[in-house]
Protein backbone atom coordinates (compact mmCIF):
# COMPACT_ATOMS: atom_id res chain seq x y z
CA UNK A 1 0.00 0.00 0.00
CA UNK A 2 2.82 2.38 0.93
CA UNK A 3 4.69 1.59 -2.30
CA UNK A 4 1.53 2.20 -4.33
CA UNK A 5 1.00 5.58 -2.65
CA UNK A 6 4.63 6.54 -3.24
CA UNK A 7 4.42 5.56 -6.91
CA UNK A 8 1.21 7.52 -7.32
CA UNK A 9 2.77 10.59 -5.74
CA UNK A 10 5.86 10.22 -7.94
CA UNK A 11 3.78 10.18 -11.12
CA UNK A 12 1.68 13.09 -9.91
CA UNK A 13 4.83 15.16 -9.31
CA UNK A 14 6.15 14.10 -12.71
CA UNK A 15 2.87 15.19 -14.27
CA UNK A 16 3.22 18.60 -12.61
CA UNK A 17 6.73 18.94 -14.02
CA UNK A 18 5.71 18.09 -17.57
CA UNK A 19 2.63 20.31 -17.47
CA UNK A 20 4.60 23.26 -16.06
CA UNK A 21 8.10 22.65 -17.39
CA UNK A 22 8.03 26.09 -19.02
CA UNK A 23 8.18 27.71 -15.58
CA UNK A 24 9.85 25.01 -13.52
CA UNK A 25 12.63 24.16 -16.00
CA UNK A 26 12.89 26.60 -18.88
CA UNK A 27 12.51 29.77 -16.80
CA UNK A 28 15.72 29.13 -14.77
CA UNK A 29 17.56 27.82 -17.87
CA UNK A 30 16.67 30.90 -19.90
CA UNK A 31 17.53 33.18 -16.98
CA UNK A 32 20.94 31.51 -16.67
CA UNK A 33 21.47 31.84 -20.43
CA UNK A 34 20.57 35.54 -20.36
CA UNK A 35 22.93 36.03 -17.40
CA UNK A 36 25.80 34.45 -19.34
CA UNK A 37 24.90 36.45 -22.46
CA UNK A 38 24.99 39.72 -20.52
CA UNK A 39 28.40 38.80 -19.10
CA UNK A 40 29.63 37.93 -22.59
CA UNK A 41 28.35 41.26 -23.89
CA UNK A 42 30.21 43.00 -21.06
CA UNK A 43 33.43 41.17 -21.97
CA UNK A 44 33.07 41.99 -25.67
CA UNK A 45 32.32 45.63 -24.82
CA UNK A 46 35.44 45.76 -22.65
CA UNK A 47 37.54 44.21 -25.43
CA UNK A 48 36.28 46.66 -28.05
CA UNK A 49 36.66 49.71 -25.83
CA UNK A 50 40.04 48.48 -24.61
CA UNK A 51 41.29 48.03 -28.17
CA UNK A 52 39.99 51.45 -29.12
CA UNK A 53 41.83 53.14 -26.26
CA UNK A 54 45.01 51.04 -26.40
CA UNK A 55 44.32 49.26 -23.09
CA UNK A 56 45.92 45.83 -22.67
CA UNK A 57 45.80 43.45 -19.72
CA UNK A 58 49.00 41.65 -20.70
CA UNK A 59 51.49 43.98 -19.08
CA UNK A 60 54.94 42.49 -19.57
CA UNK A 61 53.92 39.23 -21.22
CA UNK A 62 54.35 36.19 -19.02
CA UNK A 63 55.72 38.35 -16.22
CA UNK A 64 52.72 40.68 -16.05
CA UNK A 65 51.51 42.04 -12.75
CA UNK A 66 48.68 39.50 -12.49
CA UNK A 67 51.02 36.52 -12.81
CA UNK A 68 53.40 38.01 -10.25
CA UNK A 69 50.48 38.59 -7.90
CA UNK A 70 49.27 35.00 -8.32
CA UNK A 71 52.72 33.61 -7.54
CA UNK A 72 52.91 35.74 -4.38
CA UNK A 73 49.69 34.44 -2.85
CA UNK A 74 50.02 32.87 0.59
CA UNK A 75 47.56 30.34 2.04
CA UNK A 76 45.32 32.95 3.65
CA UNK A 77 45.17 34.91 0.42
CA UNK A 78 44.42 31.75 -1.54
CA UNK A 79 41.54 30.99 0.83
CA UNK A 80 40.22 34.51 0.28
CA UNK A 81 40.47 34.10 -3.49
CA UNK A 82 38.66 30.75 -3.28
CA UNK A 83 35.88 32.29 -1.18
CA UNK A 84 35.59 35.15 -3.66
CA UNK A 85 35.24 32.70 -6.54
CA UNK A 86 32.56 30.84 -4.58
CA UNK A 87 30.65 34.09 -4.10
CA UNK A 88 30.86 34.66 -7.85
CA UNK A 89 29.31 31.23 -8.36
CA UNK A 90 26.54 32.13 -5.91
CA UNK A 91 25.60 35.31 -7.81
CA UNK A 92 23.71 33.69 -10.72
CA UNK A 93 21.94 31.36 -8.26
CA UNK A 94 20.60 34.41 -6.42
CA UNK A 95 19.16 35.91 -9.60
CA UNK A 96 17.74 32.58 -10.75
CA UNK A 97 16.21 32.07 -7.29
CA UNK A 98 14.36 35.39 -7.55
CA UNK A 99 12.90 34.30 -10.90
CA UNK A 100 12.04 30.94 -9.32
CA UNK A 101 10.18 32.77 -6.54
CA UNK A 102 7.90 34.46 -9.08
CA UNK A 103 7.40 31.14 -10.92
CA UNK A 104 6.43 29.34 -7.69
CA UNK A 105 4.13 32.20 -6.66
CA UNK A 106 2.04 32.11 -9.83
CA UNK A 107 2.26 28.32 -10.10
CA UNK A 108 0.68 27.93 -6.63
CA UNK A 109 -1.88 30.64 -7.35
CA UNK A 110 -3.18 28.76 -10.38
CA UNK A 111 -2.47 25.21 -9.22
CA UNK A 112 -6.05 24.37 -8.18
CA UNK A 113 -7.98 27.18 -9.86
CA UNK A 114 -6.88 26.31 -13.42
CA UNK A 115 -8.16 22.73 -13.09
CA UNK A 116 -11.62 24.07 -12.33
CA UNK A 117 -11.48 26.83 -14.94
CA UNK A 118 -10.71 24.49 -17.86
CA UNK A 119 -12.88 21.69 -16.35
CA UNK A 120 -9.97 19.24 -16.42
CA UNK A 121 -10.72 18.60 -12.75
CA UNK A 122 -13.57 16.36 -13.91
CA UNK A 123 -11.05 14.11 -15.65
CA UNK A 124 -8.64 13.99 -12.70
CA UNK A 125 -11.46 13.28 -10.25
CA UNK A 126 -12.43 10.28 -12.37
CA UNK A 127 -9.05 8.72 -11.59
CA UNK A 128 -8.35 6.80 -8.35
CA UNK A 129 -6.24 9.65 -6.97
CA UNK A 130 -7.09 11.42 -3.72
CA UNK A 131 -7.39 15.19 -3.45
CA UNK A 132 -4.75 15.12 -0.69
CA UNK A 133 -2.24 13.38 -2.98
CA UNK A 134 -2.96 15.87 -5.77
CA UNK A 135 -2.41 18.89 -3.53
CA UNK A 136 0.68 17.32 -1.95
CA UNK A 137 2.20 16.70 -5.40
CA UNK A 138 1.76 20.38 -6.23
CA UNK A 139 3.40 21.37 -2.93
CA UNK A 140 6.38 19.10 -3.69
CA UNK A 141 6.69 20.51 -7.21
CA UNK A 142 6.75 24.06 -5.82
CA UNK A 143 9.01 23.57 -2.80
CA UNK A 144 11.35 20.74 -3.87
CA UNK A 145 11.43 20.31 -7.65
CA UNK A 146 11.55 24.03 -8.52
CA UNK A 147 14.37 24.97 -6.09
CA UNK A 148 16.39 21.86 -7.00
CA UNK A 149 16.32 22.78 -10.69
CA UNK A 150 17.20 26.38 -9.83
CA UNK A 151 20.18 25.20 -7.73
CA UNK A 152 21.57 22.97 -10.50
CA UNK A 153 21.11 25.60 -13.20
CA UNK A 154 22.55 28.35 -10.96
CA UNK A 155 25.65 26.31 -10.10
CA UNK A 156 26.31 25.37 -13.74
CA UNK A 157 25.84 29.01 -14.77
CA UNK A 158 28.33 30.13 -12.11
CA UNK A 159 30.95 27.63 -13.27
CA UNK A 160 30.50 28.64 -16.92
CA UNK A 161 30.83 32.29 -15.95
CA UNK A 162 34.14 31.67 -14.16
CA UNK A 163 35.44 29.74 -17.15
CA UNK A 164 34.38 32.55 -19.46
CA UNK A 165 36.36 35.12 -17.45
CA UNK A 166 39.37 32.80 -17.16
CA UNK A 167 39.36 32.23 -20.94
CA UNK A 168 39.20 35.97 -21.57
CA UNK A 169 42.16 36.62 -19.28
CA UNK A 170 44.15 33.77 -20.83
CA UNK A 171 43.75 35.39 -24.25
CA UNK A 172 45.62 38.35 -22.79
CA UNK A 173 48.42 36.17 -21.45
CA UNK A 174 47.08 36.13 -17.90
CA UNK A 175 47.00 32.49 -16.80
CA UNK A 176 44.44 32.15 -14.00
CA UNK A 177 43.11 28.69 -14.80
CA UNK A 178 44.83 27.15 -11.80
CA UNK A 179 43.09 29.71 -9.56
CA UNK A 180 39.78 28.06 -10.43
CA UNK A 181 40.96 25.03 -8.46
CA UNK A 182 40.72 27.24 -5.36
CA UNK A 183 36.94 27.44 -5.79
CA UNK A 184 34.56 24.86 -4.34
CA UNK A 185 31.74 24.24 -6.84
CA UNK A 186 30.70 21.00 -5.15
CA UNK A 187 30.51 22.72 -1.78
CA UNK A 188 28.49 25.56 -3.30
CA UNK A 189 26.02 23.09 -4.79
CA UNK A 190 25.79 21.07 -1.57
CA UNK A 191 25.10 24.25 0.42
CA UNK A 192 22.37 25.27 -2.01
CA UNK A 193 20.84 21.77 -2.15
CA UNK A 194 21.08 21.54 1.64
CA UNK A 195 19.03 24.73 1.95
CA UNK A 196 16.07 23.20 0.08
CA UNK A 197 14.50 21.65 3.24
CA UNK A 198 14.75 25.09 4.88
CA UNK A 199 13.15 26.63 1.80
CA UNK A 200 10.34 24.08 1.96
CA UNK A 201 9.53 24.91 5.58
CA UNK A 202 9.88 28.68 5.14
CA UNK A 203 7.85 28.84 1.91
CA UNK A 204 4.94 26.74 3.20
CA UNK A 205 2.83 29.68 4.52
CA UNK A 206 2.82 31.37 1.10
CA UNK A 207 2.28 28.06 -0.72
CA UNK A 208 -0.59 27.18 1.64
CA UNK A 209 -2.24 30.60 1.34
CA UNK A 210 -1.98 30.74 -2.45
CA UNK A 211 -3.32 27.20 -2.87
CA UNK A 212 -6.17 27.93 -0.46
CA UNK A 213 -7.13 30.97 -2.55
CA UNK A 214 -6.65 28.93 -5.73
CA UNK A 215 -9.02 26.23 -4.48
CA UNK A 216 -11.61 28.62 -3.02
CA UNK A 217 -11.87 31.58 -5.42
CA UNK A 218 -14.53 31.34 -8.12
CA UNK A 219 -12.65 33.93 -10.19
CA UNK A 220 -9.58 36.16 -10.04
CA UNK A 221 -7.66 34.31 -7.29
CA UNK A 222 -4.86 36.91 -7.56
CA UNK A 223 -7.13 39.62 -6.19
CA UNK A 224 -8.19 37.48 -3.24
CA UNK A 225 -4.63 36.30 -2.51
CA UNK A 226 -2.94 39.71 -2.74
CA UNK A 227 -5.51 42.49 -2.39
CA UNK A 228 -7.26 40.99 0.66
CA UNK A 229 -4.21 40.81 2.97
CA UNK A 230 -2.97 44.19 1.71
CA UNK A 231 -6.38 45.73 2.37
CA UNK A 232 -6.35 44.30 5.90
CA UNK A 233 -2.93 45.87 6.46
CA UNK A 234 -4.20 49.25 5.22
CA UNK A 235 -7.26 48.94 7.47
CA UNK A 236 -5.10 48.16 10.52
CA UNK A 237 -2.94 51.21 9.78
CA UNK A 238 -6.04 53.37 9.42
CA UNK A 239 -7.56 52.17 12.71
CA UNK A 240 -4.23 52.70 14.45
CA UNK A 241 -4.14 56.24 13.06
CA UNK A 242 -7.61 56.87 14.51
CA UNK A 243 -6.49 55.41 17.84
CA UNK A 244 -9.25 52.78 17.88
CA UNK A 245 -6.95 49.77 17.48
CA UNK A 246 -3.70 48.90 19.20
CA UNK A 247 -2.09 46.45 16.76
CA UNK A 248 1.46 46.91 15.50
CA UNK A 249 1.14 47.80 11.84
CA UNK A 250 4.79 46.94 11.13
CA UNK A 251 4.31 43.55 12.81
CA UNK A 252 1.39 42.71 10.49
CA UNK A 253 3.24 43.70 7.33
CA UNK A 254 6.38 41.82 8.35
CA UNK A 255 5.09 38.72 10.13
CA UNK A 256 1.73 38.15 8.46
CA UNK A 257 1.56 39.72 5.02
CA UNK A 258 5.26 39.17 4.34
CA UNK A 259 5.01 35.51 5.31
CA UNK A 260 1.86 34.76 3.28
CA UNK A 261 3.01 36.56 0.12
CA UNK A 262 6.81 36.68 0.02
CA UNK A 263 8.08 33.49 1.68
CA UNK A 264 8.47 31.74 -1.70
CA UNK A 265 11.49 33.97 -2.35
CA UNK A 266 14.58 32.17 -0.95
CA UNK A 267 16.65 33.50 1.92
CA UNK A 268 13.88 34.85 4.15
CA UNK A 269 14.86 32.41 6.90
CA UNK A 270 18.18 34.26 7.29
CA UNK A 271 16.27 36.88 9.31
CA UNK A 272 15.89 34.19 12.00
CA UNK A 273 19.65 33.54 12.15
CA UNK A 274 22.08 35.65 14.15
CA UNK A 275 25.32 37.04 12.78
CA UNK A 276 25.07 36.91 9.00
CA UNK A 277 28.12 38.46 7.37
CA UNK A 278 31.74 38.98 8.32
CA UNK A 279 34.94 40.86 7.61
CA UNK A 280 35.71 39.01 4.37
CA UNK A 281 34.38 36.61 1.75
CA UNK A 282 35.41 33.55 3.79
CA UNK A 283 33.49 34.66 6.90
CA UNK A 284 30.47 35.66 4.81
CA UNK A 285 30.39 32.24 3.14
CA UNK A 286 30.73 30.51 6.50
CA UNK A 287 27.76 32.44 7.90
CA UNK A 288 25.69 31.47 4.85
CA UNK A 289 26.58 27.77 5.05
CA UNK A 290 23.90 25.25 5.96
CA UNK A 291 25.65 24.41 9.24
CA UNK A 292 24.95 27.98 10.36
CA UNK A 293 21.65 28.80 8.66
CA UNK A 294 19.94 25.67 9.99
CA UNK A 295 19.76 27.54 13.28
CA UNK A 296 16.53 28.93 11.81
CA UNK A 297 14.97 25.53 12.61
CA UNK A 298 14.78 26.70 16.22
CA UNK A 299 12.74 29.76 15.28
CA UNK A 300 9.18 29.89 16.64
CA UNK A 301 8.26 32.10 13.68
CA UNK A 302 9.13 29.31 11.24
CA UNK A 303 7.05 26.66 13.00
CA UNK A 304 4.05 28.95 13.47
CA UNK A 305 4.16 29.45 9.72
CA UNK A 306 4.35 25.68 9.13
CA UNK A 307 1.34 25.08 11.42
CA UNK A 308 -0.66 27.79 9.65
CA UNK A 309 0.35 26.31 6.28
CA UNK A 310 -0.85 22.84 7.26
CA UNK A 311 -4.24 24.31 8.19
CA UNK A 312 -4.46 26.25 4.92
CA UNK A 313 -3.46 23.22 2.84
CA UNK A 314 -6.11 21.17 4.63
CA UNK A 315 -8.60 23.86 3.63
CA UNK A 316 -7.34 23.71 0.03
CA UNK A 317 -7.88 19.93 -0.02
CA UNK A 318 -11.39 20.34 1.38
CA UNK A 319 -12.34 23.02 -1.17
CA UNK A 320 -10.91 20.96 -4.03
CA UNK A 321 -13.06 18.05 -2.94
CA UNK A 322 -16.33 19.97 -2.51
CA UNK A 323 -16.01 23.13 -4.62
CA UNK A 324 -18.55 23.12 -7.44
CA UNK A 325 -18.41 26.01 -9.93
CA UNK A 326 -21.07 24.59 -12.25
Amino acid sequence: MKTSTTNTLFWLVKREFWEHRGGLFWAPVITGGVFLLLNLMGIVTGEVLGAGHGFNLAFGGSQNNMNLLVKALDKQSMDTVGAGLDLVMYSPSMIISIVMGFVVFFYCLGALYDDRRDRSILFWKSLPVSDAATVLSKVIAATVVAPFIAVVVGTVTGILMLMMFALTLSLHGVGVWHLLTLSHPLQVMLNLVGSIPLYLLWALPTVGWLMLCSAWARSKPFLWAVVLPVAIGVAIGWFNLLGTLNVSNSWYWREVLGRVLLSVFPGGWLTQVSHIGGDGPAELLSSLGVMHTYAAIGSLNLWIGVAAAVAMLAGAIWFRRWRDDS
